[in-house]
């Protein structure tokens, strides 16, 4: 009796940990588009790379009657339909598992919604000229994007909750939209928090930099921990990430050095059932640091 107590405690101790390494496996998400130097997006997502995720980044300018523009910086011109090669990369990410979003917004540009009927139309658009739609003028090819994701960092704070129930119905067509977004980390995100309650956002990669008040700062966690806590415990997502800075020059505060990241933070947020990562701003600074790299046997 005592030889079958003990395996039935070693084979519930075997269960337990399995269901710790689950909760606990997550990915790496990242930017590209922002810096004509970090190379193409099939090198991105070259063999042996280090991301589940890659955004590009950004259609940032739409809505409210503007006629919606993608801006790649340095890597091609939209406007002469330069762009339409990065299907190339697109159809690489994704042959090797990796999902690929198109984000709108971004901390410069032109966009906000009008109205629940503007917020359809922009729906729309992004249906035919990025995901599964017909369209002439898709800029960037005909690869077809994963999903939408929402880097709202300024205008309007109206209606994004219209624009991701329009881009979710279009799940019904046969292939799954994805959403994601990028909130700011203090809690609720102004321009976000209503579309976040939708409960339709497959991933939400939270930015914790660029406010001291819920990121790692002074060598302290507490903050970043706290606000983590409220972010997964409050939302209702598929997946939650940490967003990161992947260099010290990648935001004006909040970097982890990689050490700390994996000794302080990563064993405590992995504890949460929508632990689903980490996010790294950006490709370009990635490249620099190879803070992924650092990092990802640790994820």
């Amino acid at each position: 009796m005592a030889v079958k107590s003990q395996v039935i405690t070693l084979l519930l101790s075997l269960f337990l940990a399995l269901i710790v390494t689950c909760h606990g496996k997550g990915g790496i998400a990242t930017y590209w588009g922002q810096n004509g130097n970090e190379g193409t997006l099939d090198q991105a997502c070259a063999p042996g790379t280090n991301y589940s995720y890659v955004n590009i980044a950004f259609l940032n300018q739409f809505g409210n009657g503007q006629t919606p523009a993608i801006n790649l910086a340095g890597h091609c011109n939209p406007a002469n339909n330069g762009c339409t090669g990065v299907s190339t990369g697109i159809r690489a990410c994704q042959s090797r598992g990796i999902k690929v979003m198109l984000s709108i917004g971004g901390g410069a540009g032109s966009y906000s919604l009008a109205s629940p009927a503007d917020a359809k139309s922009v729906a729309e658009y992004l249906w035919n000229n990025f995901l599964g739609g017909q369209s002439s003028s898709r800029p960037l090819g005909p690869a077809v994007l994963d999903g939408i994701d929402f880097d709202i960092e300024q205008g309007s704070t109206l209606y994004y909750d219209y624009l991701a129930r329009y881009l979710a119905s279009y799940s019904s067509q046969g292939r799954k939209v994805y959403l994601t977004a990028a909130p700011q980390c203090p809690f609720p995100d102004a321009h976000l928090g209503t579309a976040l309650n939708t409960g339709l956002f497959d991933y939400v990669w939270v930015q914790f930099y660029n406010n001291l008040q819920c990121e790692y700062s002074s060598g302290s966690t507490s903050n970043l921990i706290s606000s983590w806590n409220r972010w997964t415990t409050s939302i209702n997502a598929g997946k939650i990430l940490m967003g990161l800075p992947a260099s010290p020059a990648a935001a004006s505060s909040g970097y982890i050095p990689p050490n700390v990241l994996i000794s302080q933070v990563l064993p405590v947020i992995k504890k949460s059932a929508k632990y689903g990562g980490v996010m790294l701003w950006n490709r370009y600074y990635d490249e620099q640091t190879q803070y992924s790299a650092a990092i990802v046997g640790s994820i």
